[in-house]
């Protein structure tokens, strides 16, 4: 019977990343008026499936073997504070790294227990996530500036109709990147613990991720499509290209990274490109303070807990 709560928790993990991470695939999208809501829920919804069944063997051997000697009791306070703090920002409308509060409650967790912890994985985790919404803020400067000197030379029709179709592609993308990075981060421990098997841990998480998006995305769109600065179609294609191709690569390699931190690497990136005016930098602040607040917290939070019942 206790093996149903890391399930359950990491279930709810799920739904919280259908509602929070939608805006990360599709927020730019409904923000720029490309897409209705409805059918940018749907796209959504397949290509997480697609994501996590192609490519997330890498991240979950990443989080789920390498870095923490996990058993019952570690995953079980780790996935049930984790699923707290991220439904709970999401409550709150604050973008949230999935990433960092799993890897936190893991760590906390593990080390309250006395379990091993590779050191080296854990470093190389941060490090790429300081890298990685960098890498997406200069990417997207790049891009932007490199469409400046060949899209924009278009007929204004054109230019509309390409941008339109290369949004979608790389809310597409986004969308993937989240079920073979973002979900693969939450189900590893799960699998390696021997508690589900692979694909239907993945079906089932898929499911999930589809109902959040439905049932609470709507939140946080409002703050990633339009909270941090003026998006059209063509600095959010720069924006959303950017970050996608970069969280691609850091998948590539295995590396639990945030898609939610690299959008906003990306979004500030074009944003300063148009001038340090466009950008609301209190909000920016904001999500900064808590890139630190919530792995720490999940952290201390999970060392508290096993602490008491160990």
């Amino acid at each position: 019977m206790t093996e149903l709560i890391p399930v359950a928790a990491c279930i709810l993990i799920a739904f919280g990343i259908g509602s929070n991470d939608t805006s990360n695939a599709f927020g730019i999208c409904i923000g720029c008026g490309v897409i209705k809501i409805r059918r940018a829920l749907l796209l959504f919804g397949c290509f997480v499936l697609v994501g996590i069944l192609l490519q997330g063997q890498k991240v979950m051997d990443t989080v789920g073997k390498d870095l923490v000697d996990v058993n019952l009791s570690i995953i079980s306070i780790s996935v049930s504070v984790s699923a707290l703090l991220i439904i709970f920002s999401n409550w709150k409308k604050l973008p949230l790294s999935t990433h960092q509060v799993i890897i936190g409650s893991l760590t906390g967790s593990g080390i309250a227990y006395g379990a091993d912890i590779n050191t080296t994985a854990l470093l190389e985790i941060v490090i790429s996530w300081i890298i990685s919404p960098l890498v997406a803020f200069f990417s997207a400067i790049l891009l932007y500036k490199a469409m400046e000197k060949t899209i924009s030379k278009l007929s204004l029709f054109r230019i509309e109709r390409i941008l339109r179709s290369l949004l979608l592609f790389s809310g597409i993308l986004i969308a993937y990147n989240t079920g073979a990075n973002e979900l693969a981060t939450i189900l590893g421990p799960l699998i390696y613990a021997g508690l589900i098997e692979q694909i239907r841990a993945s079906l089932i998480g898929s499911l999930f991720v589809f109902l959040g998006a439905v049932i609470l995305s709507h939140r946080v769109i409002e703050t990633i499509g339009k909270g941090i600065t003026t998006l059209d179609p063509y600095s959010g294609f720069a924006a959303q290209f950017g970050a996608g191709m970069c969280v691609l690569f850091f998948t590539s390699l295995g590396m639990p990274i945030s898609t939610t931190y690299c959008i906003i690497g990306a979004i500030s990136g074009v944003g300063m490109s148009k001038g340090m005016n466009t950008v609301k930098l209190d909000l920016i602040r904001k999500i900064l303070a808590n890139w630190v607040i919530a792995p720490s917290l999940a952290f201390i939070m999970s060392f508290l807990v096993m602490k008491s019942v160990s």
